[in-house]
This record gives structure tokens, C-alpha cells and sequence, in this order.
């Protein structure tokens, strides 16, 4: 069988005469199906064209010749249909056994059993579909599956050029209004900005898709590659940071993406098949956005949009279209708006005219996430339909903090944006300077609020908020921005240098939490979760791979040598659980000494509940542990059964209900009587009323985000506990339907500061 590519260049050599030819564009798509067909030697090659929102039979060898122009299939409707709305592939060897067949009678289909169709796709959106048949189930092979996508390719732009594709429907328009609306999205960097929409990047529109000369376009190619990563070499080498973190392991992750022998070879491959080096990186990053549109992994995601970022910039490249708003210069303050960005992209903006960004896409562990983090840029994601919603050089209102934007404000709207501004300055200098103060209650009671990081950038934090340590360091952030798992000796130095900031302040390290929902592409796991976050992950993952977790053992306890370490284990569900990474820990401890090497003059084990059943074990728990930590986050979804991800289940459940408040509040009393430290991290303990709640029922221990130490601080200052306490006694004994609401009104009362 000829290769993929040998069978596109069959097609596309004699598809070449056929767009040339002076024939109208019916004639021309009667002889490209016969060509196909023959080519691929099955019965029935069909074209499908999206017309007026209906998916038309245009053309066809093998079905009934009658059906031309008659049958039609909605979007959605049937294989081709399904095939268009989803922008992917379906190769089946029985299409009658498929849940979205649909059988049309006047076509004559019912002999034919195997079935293949890809989407014709123009500017990333399906106009059509290119499908085979055969009488005999068979599933086509994957290098026919190939050659029928670039033939698609090819085929986009025959109709394009007879005027056959629909206009872009409503929905691919921008929206032309003046009027102001208020767009959600997921804070991604925190911060307020206003500025005026840019769009990040034209479009580049691909005109000649099929190949004169081979060579010559992998010639262009080689030279587009060189300039492309002269580039990002330069671009690493001038980036304006501080010394150290995470972004400089983002920038390198990138680099080597941008050296990746897979994917230039997949370039020629797809030259190979006849296709112009436009067409041929066009092709390959088709192939990335349909592989993306079936990753759950959003950190896989990541990965595969830096690899679209760079296809962007090799396809400018080659096509002499450089053009995009960082090479034409921001003339005022600017709001980026763009589908995603890679992290070199955000690099080439001018930093004193970059005011914020907003995503359609983008994630907290993107690449550019980490880098806009170091830069200090506001990043708005998951804002839907941006590009529809926003014009160029609309003024923008963008509030992170609040996990929006305005467009097009009025004049009221932008006055009370800036008073929030000023105001929320005026908070901010307020907070700080309670940096040196204690977070002691009216009636004298200390409260422990330390902060809770996961980059080297974030440690700085504790000088700045005058934390009183660092309750989690999440390890595992090290591990989702490598392309490869990090080396022991890489996290030695990162611990290290987490403690030598810290000094003699606290730092109570996680080891990893990943899999499930963290999965990591260097990690395979053995099959997919139906369920990730409740699945394979954590400790679970870290016991059966014992590997990955002794390399951070030794890492961790090396790094922490003359120092007291403190490790916490993550979802444990089970006492023996935490018994065993124990032993594991004291296992690479006594190795470390045989080796006469330095060890910690302390390690302190502690242990996450998470998992609501650790609760019921707490008798053979908390013996063999020296603290706990309460994990908000995760025990709310668990307790209510509601995954805190889904946002038609963020209203189902609330942290000030008895059920949360009652189940803290049995685990208080039996770690008090055990001498166990419990504190709570999480996001309940970061917000002023859920953590007076807290303090209500005892809890005098906290780790939270950086940003919310200030307001935490000023809230403890004006409570009185032993009041709250009595308060919180009577509502939990006879709780109202509204305890937030009758906690709130007291605390008014109080003059207790809720920010």
C-alpha cells in the first residue's frame, strides 16, 4: 500500500489539472469524487457543502446520481452532519451501527457498510465533508484517512474559489454595537486594567494549497524554521525577569518545542504529499487542534497550544505576513485580546503599554499563564465568544479580582470603575500595613495565617503580607510545567531555595498531587478515569509509583538538611496510607545517612483530610502524625457529592452550611486532645466571613492565598472569638435556612471588618 503521502500526491497531482481547468465548479467537484474514489479504490466518494446552514449532497460517484442537491442533512444530523459539528473523523466499519446514523433512502447508500468521512474545513470552522464508502465492512486504513484529510484541504480551497462556502453565519461575525456588556471569564492573574481592545493577530488566510515544486517548498520551510527559533532564542535570552522561577522552565519547555524534530518532520511529511509549506503546516496544525479537542487533560492541553502558538508564527513566517500587534507597535494602553497566546507571544508586547489580556481559551497551568504571573499582567481566560463580542479599539474595564470585563463602559460605569480602583489601592496600602501586625483577636487570641504557593515567585509573598510561614507548597507545579519529569537534583535546589527565603518561618511541603485531573503526558496511566478527580491520584498514584515519590523524598530531605522539614501527604483516605509514605520517607532518611550526607535536624509528617472517611479514623491517624491540614476545596465536593468544577453546581452547596461547619468542627475537638496542630487550607479560609465562622468554631490555624492575608488580618483584629463562639454555638445548634445571611447581620453588629 503507498504511503499516506504517496496516496495524497496521487490525488492531489491529478486534482492540480482539475482547479485548473476552465470548467464550472459542479464539473470540477463531479471529477475530483472520481478521481478520489479511484484513487483510494472504494465504491462511493461523496461531497457534502454547508449551504445556508444545511449540509447539501453536491457531488458524488456511486451514490444515486438523483440525490445531487437533494439530500440534506442538518448540522449534527447523521455521520456527515455529527462529522461537521464536531470538526472531527469518524472511520467506521458498520455505519448502521453508529448512535448518529441516519439512513436517507433516495440516496441508494443501504448496500454500502463501511463508512469515512473528514470535515472540509475553511478560517477553523467545518463547510463541509468529504466522505468514502464501501460495500464490505472495513475500517479504512489510517493512511487513506490521511490522504482524505489533505485532500479536504485541497478541496476548501476550490470551493472557496467558486463561491460555493456560506458567508460566516452570525455567529462568526464580530457583534456591532455600542452598547456596554459585561462578559464572564476565569481569573487566571489577578489584577485591575483599562485599555483599549487589540486583537493579538490577523488571520492568515491560505490561497494556494497545492504544490508546484516540492523542493522548493521544503527549502522554504528549513529557512522559516531557522528564523523561527533565532526568534525564541532571542526572545528567552531578553526576557526581563527576575533571577529564578517557574517561567524560566516554561520559556525552556517552549524552546524545545520550537527544536522538536516530530513536528518539522511531520511538516515535510505533509510537503511530501504534494501540499505548499502554507498548506503543510496548515495541515499539521489541523491535525493539533482536533488531537486538542479530544484531550481532557488540560495540562496536555497546554502543552499542544504552545505547539499551535508556534505554528502561528512559522505560518507568518513563511507566508511574509509578520503582521501581528506586537510587531505593529501598541500606540496606547492596551488590553490583548486573542483565542490563546504561547508564552514568547506575550513576551514581544511592550510591557509599559500591556495593561491585561483576556483569553477565549487558557487555563491556570498554561504556559502563558505562569509567564503574564511573572510579568505582573492581569489575565482574564474562558471568556466565550470574545472575538464576536469585543471590536478593535473598544476601552475595556478589566477586573480580574471580580473574574470579569466591561465593553464599551459608560461614563458611570468607568467612574465607578476607577473609585474601585482608588479604592481597592487604598485597601491594598491599608493591608499592608498590617504586614508587621499580629493577627491577634480583640480579646487576645493569636490566630497562625501562613499563605499557601507553589512557585519560587510566590515565597516572596511572606515579606511582603508578613505571613507567619507557608502552610502548602505545592510540589507538584514543578512537575506540570516539565516536558519531562524533573531530575532529582531540579527539586532539590527549587526545596532549597524555598527554604533559604523562608528562613525561620515555616514551610510545610505537599508531595505531588497529580493525576486523575493533573494527569502528566510523561506519565502514562494505565486507562482513562470516568472520574479523575476522585480517582487515581495523589497518594494513591505516589504509593504505586513509589519511584516518583523516593526521588522526592531524597530531594526534599537533602534540600532540608540543618533545618526542620515539614512534609504533608495529600488525600490521604486511609490511616495505613499515611503509615506507608512515612515508612517510605524514613526508608530514604537512613539511606541518606549511610551516605554520611547531612539530614534534617527534624521531619514533621502531617497528613491532608480530604477524603471525608479519614475523619472516621481519626483514633489510628493521629498518633502517628505531628499535624493536619484540612483541604476545603476537595472535602466540599466530596461531603456534597458536587463537583466544584462544574459551574451549574457552584451554587448547590456553600461553605457557611451546618454540614461543613459541623464536620470541621468533629475533627477540633479529638486533634486538640491529641496535641495535633489542625489547620485549614483552602479557599474557605481565605474569605473574612467563612473564616470568622472557622475561628468561631475553634480553628486558630490558617493557610490561604497571599491576597487575602491583608483582609484576613484586618477581620481577626476587629473580632472578639469568645463572643463569635457563643454566636456560632446558638446558630449551628438550631441552624437557619440562611446561616451566611444571620452570621453576616451579626457580625455588622460587631463591627467585625468583612472587607
Amino acid at each position: 500500500m503507498l504511503s499516506a503521502a504517496a496516496s495524497a500526491r496521487e490525488i492531489l497531482v491529478n486534482l492540480h489539472d482539475v482547479m485548473a481547468a476552465r470548467s464550472n465548479a459542479q464539473a470540477k467537484l463531479n471529477q475530483v469524487v472520481e478521481i478520489i474514489g479511484e484513487a483510494l479504490d472504494s465504491e462511493v466518494c461523496s461531497i457534502y457543502l454547508l449551504r445556508e446552514g444545511v449540509l447539501e449532497l453536491f457531488a458524488t460517484r456511486g451514490l444515486a446520481a438523483d440525490a445531487v442537491h437533494v439530500t440534506k442533512l442538518a448540522m449534527g444530523e447523521g455521520l456527515v452532519g455529527t462529522i461537521a459539528q464536531n470538526n472531527e473523523v469518524l472511520n467506521l466499519d458498520e455505519a448502521a451501527s453508529h448512535p448518529d446514523f441516519a439512513y436517507k433512502p433516495e440516496t441508494g447508500e443501504d448496500r454500502f457498510h463501511s463508512f469515512a468521512g473528514v470535515p472540509i474545513i475553511r478560517r477553523e470552522r467545518a463547510v463541509g465533508v468529504l466522505a468514502v464508502q464501501h460495500a464490505d465492512p472495513r475500517r479504512y486504513a489510517d493512511i487513506e484517512i490521511e490522504a482524505l484529510q489533505t485532500v479536504a484541504m485541497v478541496l476548501s480551497e476550490l470551493i472557496a474559489n467558486a463561491g460555493l462556502i456560506d458567508p460566516a453565519g452570525p455567529k462568526d461575525r464580530p457583534q456591532q454595537s455600542t452598547a456596554s456588556i459585561r462578559l464572564p471569564g476565569q481569573k487566571l492573574v489577578e489584577g485591575m486594567a483599562a485599555g483599549c481592545a487589540v486583537f493579538h493577530q490577523p488571520r492568515i488566510h491560505i490561497e494556494h494549497t497545492v504544490a508546484e515544486d516540492i523542493e522548493a517548498e521544503r527549502h522554504r520551510v528549513y529557512a522559516a524554521f531557522d528564523k523561527m527559533r533565532e526568534q525564541i532564542d532571542r526572545m528567552t535570552r531578553e526576557a526581563e525577569f527576575g533571577v529564578g522561577g517557574e517561567h524560566e522552565e516554561v520559556l525552556e519547555t517552549y524552546k524545545m518545542f520550537a527544536y522538536d524534530e516530530g513536528w518539522s518532520r511531520r511538516i515535510n511529511e505533509a510537503i511530501d504529499s504534494g501540499l505548499t509549506a502554507e498548506a503543510a503546516i496548515e495541515r499539521v496544525q489541523q491535525r493539533t487542534r482536533q488531537r486538542m479537542r479530544q484531550i481532557d487533560d488540560p495540562l496536555l492541553a497546554d502543552r499542544m497550544h504552545d505547539l499551535e502558538d508556534l505554528s502561528n508564527r512559522l505560518l507568518r513566517i513563511v507566508s511574509g505576513q509578520m503582521g501581528t500587534a506586537a510587531q505593529m507597535g501598541l500606540r496606547q494602553d492596551t488590553i490583548l485580546i486573542a483565542r490563546n497566546l504561547g508564552p514568547a507571544e506575550l513576551l514581544e508586547y511592550d510591557r509599559r503599554r500591556l495593561k491585561g489580556v483576556i483569553l477565549e481559551e487558557g487555563s491556570l497551568t498554561a504556559h502563558v499563564t505562569i509567564v503574564a504571573r511573572a510579568m505582573g499582567v492581569p489575565v482574564l481566560g474562558r471568556v466565550r465568544e470574545v472575538r464576536r463580542q469585543i471590536t478593535e479599539g473598544d476601552l475595556l474595564l478589566l477586573d480580574v479580582n471580580e473574574g470579569s470585563v466591561v465593553v464599551r463602559p459608560s461614563t458611570a460605569m468607568e467612574e465607578a470603575f476607577d473609585a474601585k480602583l482608588a479604592l481597592r489601592q487604598k485597601r491594598r496600602a491599608a493591608y499592608a500595613a498590617l504586614r508587621d501586625v499580629a493577627p491577634t483577636t480583640r480579646d487576645g487570641h493569636r490566630v497562625t495565617v501562613m499563605v499557601n504557593a507553589g512557585l519560587r515567585d510566590d515565597v516572596g509573598a511572606l515579606d511582603v503580607t508578613g505571613a507567619d510561614g507557608i502552610g502548602l507548597f505545592r510540589t507538584e507545579f514543578q512537575f506540570l510545567v516539565s516536558a519531562t519529569l524533573p531530575q532529582r537534583e531540579r527539586q532539590q535546589r527549587l526545596y532549597r531555595e524555598v527554604l533559604d527565603v523562608a528562613g525561620e518561618r515555616p514551610v510545610i511541603f505537599r508531595t505531588v498531587d497529580i493525576g486523575g485531573d493533573k494527569a502528566l503526558p510523561y506519565l502514562i496511566q494505565d486507562e482513562d478515569e470516568e472520574n479523575p478527580a476522585m480517582g487515581w491520584r495523589a497518594l494513591r498514584l505516589a504509593l504505586e509509583r513509589n519511584g516518583l515519590m523516593k526521588a522526592q523524598a531524597r530531594a526534599l530531605i537533602e534540600a532540608a538538611a540543618g533545618r526542620t522539614l515539614n512534609v504533608m501527604f495529600p488525600m490521604v483516605s486511609e490511616a495505613w496510607e499515611f503509615a506507608e509514605a512515612r515508612d517510605l520517607f524514613e526508608q530514604q532518611r537512613a539511606w541518606i545517612a549511610t551516605r554520611n550526607r547531612r539530614l534534617p535536624t527534624e521531619i514533621r509528617y502531617g497528613a491532608m483530610l480530604e477524603v471525608p472517611s479519614l475523619a472516621y479514623q481519626l483514633d489510628l491517624l493521629l498518633p502517628q502524625v505531628d499535624f493536619l491540614s484540612i483541604g476545603t476545596n476537595d472535602l466540599t465536593q466530596f461531603l456534597f457529592a458536587a463537583d466544584r468544577a462544574n459551574p451549574k453546581l457552584a451554587e448547590r452547596y456553600d461553605w457557611l452550611s451546618a454540614s461543613i461547619l459541623r464536620f470541621i468542627r468533629s475533627v477540633i475537638a479529638p486533634a486538640r486532645a491529641a496535641g495535633v496542630p489542625l489547620a485549614i487550607c483552602g479557599e474557605m479560609g481565605g474569605r473574612p466571613l467563612e473564616a470568622l465562622a472557622l475561628i468561631a468554631i475553634g480553628i486558630d490555624r490558617f493557610s490561604i492565598t497571599p491576597a487575602a492575608v491583608g483582609p484576613i488580618k484586618a477581620m481577626i483584629r476587629t473580632l472578639d472569638r469568645g463572643a463569635a463562639m457563643a454566636e456560632m454555638e446558638r446558630l449551628l445548634a438550631a441552624p437557619p435556612r440562611d446561616l451566611r445571611g444571620a452570621l453576616s447581620v451579626w457580625a455588622e453588629a460587631q463591627g467585625v471588618e468583612l472587607g
